[in-house]
């Protein structure tokens, strides 16, 4: 075993959503992300590579401001193959942290797009953090994200 890195960076995350128009819609519309690409692929190499038994898959890349990028991927069979569960709380649950300008304006844009918050904002009370604003939002396929206001000044 040598000392090099084993992971480089991270190059995205994805999400499994049930419409890719909706899920892109959300993404760019409510979050300000930008649409590069879409694309379409199936058979023996979707198979192969991700283990689903399902003949394609219809993709987007979002891409934030800071460049970070977020796939959404509609599975053709997507509904058969179960939802994620409604609590940030469950096993297996996952969430994307955003650090907004203004967590009021963005849960407002948020439930617009026809997502709703989880709670309240609240500051973090304590730690490297404190003061932060943080509160989650959901959507139609409980995708969570969460929102971070970093305090003023």
């Amino acid at each position: 075993m040598t000392d090099a890195a084993i992971v480089l960076a991270v190059d995205h995350t994805g999400f499994a959503v049930s419409s890719l128009d909706e899920a892109v819609r959300f993404w760019t519309e409510a979050l300000g992300f930008t649409l590069e690409r879409r694309s379409e692929m199936g058979g023996d190499f979707l198979q192969q590579v991700t283990g689903v038994d399902d003949p394609s898959v219809k993709t987007a890349i979002v891409r934030a401001s800071d460049g970070y990028v977020v796939e959404l991927l509609q599975y053709s069979q997507g509904h058969q193959n179960g939802i994620v569960p409604d609590s940030a709380g469950s096993i297996g649950a996952g969430h994307l942290a955003l650090a907004v300008q203004d967590i009021h304006a963005t849960i407002a844009r948020v439930e617009v797009a026809g997502w709703k918050a989880k709670g309240s904002p609240l500051p973090i009370q304590g730690g490297p953090r404190k003061g932060t604003l943080v509160a989650y939002v959901s959507g139609p396929d409980h995708i969570t994200i969460e929102l971070m206001q970093p305090p003023a000044g």
